[in-house]
């Protein structure tokens, strides 16, 4: 990176912008409430008060605008509003448009006026109709497209007025008309990505940026405006705006903010849609070392090995990605569960590894999760099965039970409007509605938590009770219930001596293999409340946390209260020998129908990379997990004892960043619980 960009990140990291912002002390739901304004116009209402009440602002040597100083956002439903709504309905989280990626490019190419005619005149159109619901929510969009058009305006005046004639002159034209260079593209994207999130809405991921705005850095370069260099810059300063404000952004944890990133795959007619955006986009990050935008990559087995030794550049620099999306297991997932090649196609993910379509439709991808631990511990206390095969049985006859539970937990599955960000997905206005309801896909996605616990369970339970008949299904439960007190010799036996996955043992993969199959088929022939399917996944989200907690011992040796591995991946403590032991593992089963989303999660010791072609052997073990047909990778480089040195230390170690679950966040930020998990990871080398 050059100096320009070197003091933008220094004077970013310091936070030194915190200084310009102010908080309000909103009283907009008592109002709401008080007039009983419809759900839609409260979502307009509130992003035109939060955007009047921004004060522009540019910070030194930027050449892209547009800054956070609203530090909060206001609340658009009283406490007992809120109250009276889940009385009435289920919502997943904070009940509005999340864990979504809207359809840029369709504002991007026609520029903010041209959308607003459009809404206009699908709003008299929606008249004509009678259809004054639709009419209603097209107009709380259009609000939302002036309110950001007026505050760009805004800027521009602001700018002229500071001197900074460059950013004026592009803010003549974005976001009210097409961008003309890539500059203004990278201007104008900034501008809508900041304008969701001050809609309320979260963790919007970014989609495909190399297929959006290639044709403007094509353009620039062809005309001479830029070279790569430059390129390069523009690129740089873009990612640290997603850096900005990410502070104030939704999550579990700081760093949780669902700001992903796709490059590369194929688009909707199937041509390979790699360029130098994709390339400058590796590049930036690995020169910035920042947590967003968190990058992901779709890969397959025609991927030039090239492309992947520039992914594994990034892993070498420690920043926990790309996220490796697999389109040889994907895109047969994809259409098996209903969408159409061309949707397929053109999947990225969404906060964390979800695949979603940008655009079409706004499904539930991170509903919920159920915990398989707990599903194999409670068919142990109540099965009465002579032999493995019948205790499967069970056990899917469990897990179906818990599928069906949590549909009707969602029965009444609804979502407050997003009217802004509907505005950026063309079917939302042609069907006049939220993009919820409007979407051509209505499938939800669920997690299935500490699959790696469960299927070292069965093995322990296929061996010692039904073949060597050392317990019973109800002693075992009963000593897992007890912590394993006063059986230490057994617990020692389930630790050491029977196989576990990771380790390469048939005995094992035959485990995941059967609990991967019935986690698919639990949902079979099942259907959503929006007349959708499920798509079951083999992540955890932070529930690996979260369903740990207190939970009983399990038969794989696992004490109560230990925490289950994050995603798909070892059971924690669960000595292997090596990536290449774990990924033969871990691609056994078929995955292509538990993949909505959950990567194999893989850490490696940093000292790997003091080898010369430890890059050039990383890429060739991604490409070896794509041909196995693994579904989803995450490589994360770590050395243990400077996650020990961060936790007593954490003024040393500001900048350490480490992956989480689906992100990257940085360490010391973390707390306590999530970091001690990542410390207890196993540290592999690339041997074995």
């Amino acid at each position: 990176m050059d100096n320009r960009i070197a003091e933008m990140r220094e004077s970013l990291l310091a936070g030194r912008h915190h200084a310009l912002r102010h908080r309000i002390a909103w009283n907009l739901a008592e109002t709401f409430a008080a007039q009983k304004t419809p759900a839609e116009m409260r979502a307009a209402a509130a992003l035109e008060a939060v955007l009047a009440a921004e004060l522009p602002a540019f910070l030194p040597g930027e050449r892209i605008a547009f800054l956070r100083t609203v530090a909060n956002l206001p609340e658009l439903y009283t406490p007992q509003e809120w109250e009276e709504l889940r009385a009435r309905y289920s919502f997943s989280e904070k009940g509005i448009p999340f864990n979504f990626t809207p359809d840029y490019a369709s504002a991007i190419h026609i520029g903010l006026d041209a959308l607003a005619t459009n809404i206009s005149q699908r709003i008299e159109q929606a008249r004509q109709d009678g259809d004054s619901e639709g009419a209603s929510f097209l107009a709380a969009g259009l609000r939302g497209v002036q309110a950001v058009i007026d505050l760009a305006e805004r800027y521009r005046i602001a700018a002229e007025k500071e001197g900074l004639a460059e950013i004026a002159a592009n803010l003549a034209v974005v976001p009210r008309k097409p961008p003309q260079t890539f500059l203004q593209a990278l201007q104008m994207f900034r501008i809508l990505h900041y304008a969701l999130w001050c809609e309320g809405s979260y963790h919007n991921g970014t989609g495909r940026l190399d297929l959006t705005l290639w044709p403007y850095l094509q353009h620039d370069l062809q005309n001479g405006t830029l070279d790569r260099a430059s390129a390069l810059a523009l690129v740089e300063e873009f990612f640290l705006t997603f850096n900005r404000d990410s502070d104030l952004y939704v999550g579990v944890q700081q760093g949780d903010n669902g700001q992903s990133l796709m490059l590369g795959g194929c688009d909707r007619d199937g041509n390979d849609v790699w360029n130098l955006f994709s390339e400058l986009a590796l590049e930036a990050s690995c020169n910035l070392r920042l947590v967003d935008p968190k990058i992901n990559f779709r890969v397959s087995e025609r991927t030039p090995i090239e492309r992947l030794e520039l992914g594994s550049r990034l892993t070498r620099a420690g920043l926990g990605f790309p996220q490796y999306s697999n389109d040889d297991v994907i895109l047969p997932a994809l259409q098996k569960w209903g969408y159409a090649l061309e949707d397929a196609r053109d999947y990225t993910v969404a906060a964390c590894w979800e695949f979603v379509i940008p655009g079409v439709c706004h499904e539930f991808v991170n509903l919920d999760a159920i915990s398989l631990p707990q599903a194999v511990l409670e068919t142990m206390e109540q099965s009465q099965a002579a032999d493995y095969p019948s205790f499967l049985h069970d056990l899917a006859a469990d897990l179906r039970s818990r599928a069906k539970a949590l549909l009707a937990h969602y029965e009444n599955l609804t979502e407050l409007p997003g009217p802004f960000i509907s505005m950026l997905c063309p079917i939302a206005i042609q069907k006049a509605r939220n993009i919820t309801q409007a979407g051509k896909y209505h499938n939800w996605g669920v997690h299935g938590t500490g699959i790696a616990v469960a299927a070292d369970s069965l093995t322990s339970i296929r061996q010692l009770v039904f073949q060597s008949h050392q317990l019973t299904l109800a002693d075992f439960a009963q000593i897992c219930k007890q912590n394993y007190a006063q059986h230490q010799d057994l617990l020692a036996q389930v630790r050491n001596t029977i196989p576990k996955l990771g380790q390469n043992s048939p005995e094992a993969d035959r485990s995941l293999d059967d609990i991967v199959a019935l986690w698919q088929h639990a949902w079979d022939g099942l259907q959503n409340a929006q007349g959708g399917i499920v798509r079951p996944g083999t992540g955890s989200a932070m529930y690996y946390i979260w369903h740990s907690r207190n939970f009983p011992a399990t038969p794989d040796g696992r004490l109560q209260g230990e925490p289950f591995s994050a995603n798909y991946s070892p059971a924690l403590d669960v000595p292997v020998d090596g990536p290449l032991s774990v990924i033969r593992s871990f691609t056994a089963p078929p995955l292509d129908g538990v993949s909505n989303g959950g990567p194999l999660t893989i850490e490696i010791h940093a000292s790997v990379f003091t080898a010369p072609d430890a890059e050039a052997q990383l890429a060739q073990l991604i490409a070896d997990f794509v041909r196995r047909g693994g579904h989803q990778l995450q490589l994360n480089s770590i050395d243990r004892d400077t996650l020990l040195d961060a936790q007593k230390h954490p003024e040393n170690h500001r900048d350490l960043i480490v992956r989480v679950w689906g992100w990257s966040g940085y360490f010391i930020e973390l707390d306590k619980e999530y970091q001690d998990h990542i410390i207890r990871r196993a540290e592999m080398t690339l041997h074995g």
